[in-house]
């Protein structure tokens, strides 16, 4: 079996591919470009991709494939239909990454929250030696206990990030967008409830057509002057123009994101022009990527192809 890993760079350097070299004639790409695909899969039984797009010219180019294996849960990077009807199987990943997002979904929330940034500059900046009190309220903060915790999303990582949510001690409600309400664990609200009633919303969903610019300046404007919002699900999901408006025009308390609607993200983004920069917290699509969520990954795509192998 010919096996590509076509960018390979997206799993990092400091990652063993032992468990798919094992597997057949193993060849690693660091990046691929649109126009080295062709050559570059022309002879592959199987691929192996994280971003790679795969429509219908894509996958007329590797005749031989049999095979995609994404190192990621999302799919939309696949044209689903087309692999089925060529007789391509297509698998993901599943669950490798929810203790990673979960951590940097608190890291992110909590930095915000407490303003660490912000004390952390004012310690080194020379300010606090100069103090004549030992403390500083520069920049208050409330704590998380008693407040109302807003989960869009409650899958895997949803339901992970609820559950040490409670153990803050928040009041924990979600909105589905499926419209699918599996969950009795905790209260499901309308959408436009849970931005008025949270002082958290924490994002964890796909990105689709119930999801596409899901929170705009609508629904922005519904939140309390004071809460915050968090993405650790995927871009899109909000609308980013609308978010650097509100933030700047403090609609909202701020906002933590890890995932954007172009990755990486432009040069010329309002995000990288807003001026309550305090309010915003950014991350480069780093949430997922523990040292030990990037090695279940690979683990887990070398068992899918040893399952696909052994049909």
């Amino acid at each position: 079996m010919n096996i590509i890993f076509l960018d390979a760079d997206t799993i990092g350097k400091d990652i063993s591919f032992l468990p798919l070299e094992q597997l057949g004639n193993f060849k690693v790409f660091g990046t691929t470009l649109s126009g080295e695909l062709s050559e570059r899969i022309k002879t592959a039984d199987i691929i192996v991709t994280n971003k790679v797009v795969f429509g219908q010219a894509e996958m007329d180019a590797a005749p031989n494939l049999k095979l995609i294996c994404l190192t990621a849960t999302g799919m939309n990077n696949i044209d689903l239909a087309y692999a089925e009807k060529k007789g391509i199987t297509v698998k993901n990943a599943v669950n490798y990454s929810t203790e990673s997002v979960v951590q940097s979904t608190y890291a992110s929330l909590l930095a915000l929250l407490n303003g660490i940034v912000y004390f952390d500059h004012y310690v080194k900046s020379g300010a606090y030696s100069n103090s004549f009190i030992f403390t500083h309220f520069g920049h208050t903060f409330a704590e998380l206990s008693g407040k109302h915790f807003g989960i869009i999303g409650l899958g895997n990582i949803g339901k992970r990030v609820a559950e040490i949510a409670v153990a803050f001690g928040t009041k924990v409600s979600y909105y589905s967008t499926s419209g699918k309400h599996t969950e009795d664990t905790y209260p499901c609200l309308s959408l436009s409830d849970l931005l008025q009633q949270s002082d958290i919303i924490s994002i964890h969903a796909p990105l689709n057509e119930n999801t596409q610019n899901l929170i705009g300046y609508n629904e922005l404007q519904q939140m309390k002057s004071t809460a915050l919002l968090i993405n650790m699900g995927r871009g899109g999901i909000i609308n980013e123009e609308d978010l650097a408006k509100a933030i700047d025009k403090n609609v909202i308390g701020g906002a933590a994101l890890d995932v954007y609607a172009h990755e990486p993200l432009p040069a010329e983004h309002p995000f990288m022009h807003i001026k309550n920069k305090q309010k915003l917290i950014l991350t480069p699509h780093v949430a997922w990527a523990s040292t030990e969520a990037r090695t279940r990954v690979v683990q887990l795509t070398a068992k899918n192809i040893e399952e696909f192998i052994g049909k």
